[in-house]
């Protein structure tokens, strides 16, 4: 048996006996066709941009393809609700304005579920749809409605592919071309009932379905039984 070990910096220095250059000991960069890229950021805004409230839902991938901070470039820009996946956790800060929790079927955080479900567009970045993270295939979701991005492919309304594109690319380009839309988010916000005590209304603000709850919880008694 032979041991041989050979320096990092000495395979591609060249040698005036060599024939040749060395072969370099690197791969290229991975790039998007650009034909394919422009076609899918088109496709997608077209689809987005028609959409009343649209989300985006972060999955694991992002970490693969590099893209979290673009997939947050993409949120910041176009207004949409943001959710995860439960394995994507850590990857999208939760402390973004437009965050709404984590997308998990029917053991969603409160109120991410009613907001994703009920959009009439939803982009995944990078998910990974399994009986696990699907809570054994139950989603209520349409692949008619949805936009699946992952790491090199980008398919839209379970019609066109795009392959060749890369998700970073995709999404920093789709930022620039998408209209400002916050509906999702202020359908959460509308809805959204923080633990604790029911929300109040502040002076001359529209009223809420959630601030309801606090004048429906002081109309409870001892004697009263609640139906839902």
């Amino acid at each position: 048996p032979v041991y041989i070990s050979i320096g990092c910096n000495l395979p591609a220095i060249p040698h005036p006996t060599f024939s040749r250059d060395p072969v370099p000991f690197s791969l290229a960069p991975r790039l998007s066709n650009q034909i394919g890229l422009e076609a899918a950021v088109e496709a997608a805004a077209e689809f987005l941009n028609k959409a009343v409230k649209p989300v985006l839902v972060g999955g694991p991938k992002l970490r693969v393809a590099k893209a979290s901070d673009a997939f947050v470039e993409l949120a910041d820009a176009s207004g949409y609700a943001l959710a995860v996946m439960p394995s994507a956790k850590g990857m999208v800060p939760e402390h973004h304005p437009h965050f709404i929790g984590t997308y998990w079927g029917a053991v969603s955080t409160a109120f991410c579920a009613e907001i994703v479900e009920s959009a009439d567009a939803y982009l995944f970045a990078g998910p990974i749809f399994n009986d696990y993270s699907s809570v054994g295939y139950s989603l209520l979701l349409k692949k008619e409605k949805a936009i699946i991005v992952q790491p090199d492919r980008v398919v839209i309304a379970n019609g066109p592919a795009f392959g060749c594109v890369l998700m970073n690319d995709f999404l920093k380009a789709l930022a620039k071309r998408l209209k400002h839309n916050n509906v999702a988010y202020e359908n959460y916000h509308r809805i959204f009932v923080p633990d604790g005590k029911p929300l109040k209304c502040v002076p001359k603000e529209p009223l809420r379905v959630n601030v309801m709850f606090q004048h429906i919880q002081k109309m409870l008694s001892s004697e009263t039984a609640v139906i839902a």
